[in-house]
């Protein structure tokens, strides 16, 4: 089985540009990378697959410094015409493994130019500290991540839902479908091997050793980049408790009720960052563009898929029971999938969605998340349930002067004039929970009318 992703455009882009240069997959482990790619060899007359985690792959890296002779190497063991350079990807999985062979794509770029060069690997972030000259400038990146809500209704068979979905303004006929397919989406999370096995089964007990398998990896993976025992103690710690606190800003010292000091807790934090397993998203204070992240204050935590933080509360079976989800663990696993969409649509930049937050004695604040769309700032407010206070919300706009808020929540889409406690006019656009994938179009459409 496989699945359509939304990454297989950028992909055909990449491959007709004329500045083509070698494409580095980024993002972590059982996210599809590999998957992804080799689906995208079959457009080619030829292919080259490596694993840099076998010792023959990795051999051409560690034989062969110039890479003229390394592709000429390549080419004669796959039994491919040199001349047909131009119709061949070289696919280079796990490079993560082999430093010399991270350092060559910059060579592919300058020597090899007709050659199509695509990398991929996880925890790159840790191989690139032992490559004395990583090729800036002269690689493309391509970050990946959980399948997202269309390609979540692709993988089921409900292309026809897709484009019900993709329709601004959704229609009204399409909202309780959508809805109750939005629920299991965000139960069992986007993660390929989840899916194709909730496919395949239809029973959450059958996940249950996929989560685990998936969990355990990160686990493994991680502490092979540890410098010590303590720091392995503590990023195990760290795994185990933080998705007791989805959502939430953190404080480092003594994190989890631990005796771990701050700057221990917090290095760990930033290995895990960089693994893109929990990803630490921090406040601004900025009303008005650009909006500056202030490593100051308590971040929250965001993890790689909500269908492993779900498994790790133990909630799923109680989840089954919910209509609505928007109470599920204290109110903060909708917001935690809404920030999961809204970070899949980034699959050129590595960046992270940001809130906003006033910390005075008389008058907290917070917003869930500020959407910026050319020169404008738009707050979005993520509430439980159809009805809530918009408190934080209210409190931004009056402080900033924007016109144009978004709720996204329990309820079917409106646009509605309404007004601030202090009678400062504002529009209030109503997206319900499954449109989070779809925010920038419907901001897009928002500010135009």
């Amino acid at each position: 089985m496989t699945f359509k992703r939304i990454a297989e455009e950028r992909l055909s882009y990449w491959k007709s540009s004329e500045t083509r240069k070698p494409l580095v997959i980024r993002g972590a482990r059982q996210v599809g990378k590999t998957t992804l790619v080799r689906d995208f060899c079959r457009t080619y007359k030829h292919s080259i697959l490596l694993n840099l985690e076998r010792s023959d792959d990795r051999s051409y890296f560690e034989q062969y410094t110039d890479v003229g002779t390394l592709t000429e190497a390549l080419f004669i063991a796959h039994g491919i015409p040199s001349a047909n350079a131009a119709d061949t990807l070289l696919f280079i999985d796990e490079i993560q493994e082999c430093p010399a062979a991270i350092q060559q794509l910059r060579y592919f770029y300058e020597d090899m130019p007709r050659l199509h060069v695509i990398s991929a690997g996880s925890l790159l972030e840790f191989a690139l500290q032992k490559v004395k000259s990583f090729p800036v400038g002269r690689v493309e990146f391509l970050y990946l991540h959980p399948l997202n809500f269309p390609e979540y209704l692709t993988a089921i068979g409900r292309e026809d839902l897709v484009a019900q979905l993709t329709a601004v303004p959704v229609k009204p006929a399409a909202h309780t479908v959508l809805m109750d397919i939005f629920n299991r989406y965000v139960i069992t999370g986007g993660m390929p091997e989840v899916v194709k096995t909730d496919i395949r089964k239809k029973s959450l007990s059958d996940l249950t050793r996929v989560y685990e398998g998936i969990w355990a990896t990160y686990k493994n993976d991680i502490e092979k980049y540890t410098s010590n025992p303590t720091e392995r103690k503590i990023i195990r710690h760290i795994m185990d408790t933080a998705p007791l606190y989805v959502d939430e800003r953190v404080k480092f010292q003594g994190f989890g009720n631990s005796n771990y000091r701050s700057r221990e807790v917090g290095e760990a934090f930033r290995t895990l960052h960089d693994a893109r397993i929990i990803r630490l998203i921090y406040p601004t204070t900025d009303v008005q563009p650009p909006l500056r992240p202030d490593l100051k204050k308590s971040p929250r935590l965001q993890f790689l898929d909500t269908g492993l933080v779900n498994y790790s509360l133990n909630i799923q079976a109680e989840m089954l029971a919910m209509d609505d989800l928007s109470n599920a663990y204290k109110g903060s696993i909708i917001p935690h999938i809404i920030a999961q969409e809204v970070s899949a649509l980034q699959n050129q930049r590595d960046i992270v969605p940001i809130f906003w937050v006033r910390e005075k004695s008389q008058s907290q604040a917070e917003v869930d998340m500020l959407y910026t769309s050319g020169s404008n700032v738009v707050p979005v407010e993520i509430k439980s349930g159809a009805t809530g206070s918009l408190r934080s919300l209210h409190q931004f706009i009056e402080i900033s002067g924007v016109r144009h808020a978004v709720r996204i929540y329990g309820g079917s889409f409106s646009v509605i004039q309404t007004q601030t406690p202090n009678k400062q006019p504002y529009t209030l656009m109503n997206l319900p929970y499954y449109l989070g994938s779809q925010l920038p179009a419907y901001i897009a459409w928002f500010l135009q009318q």
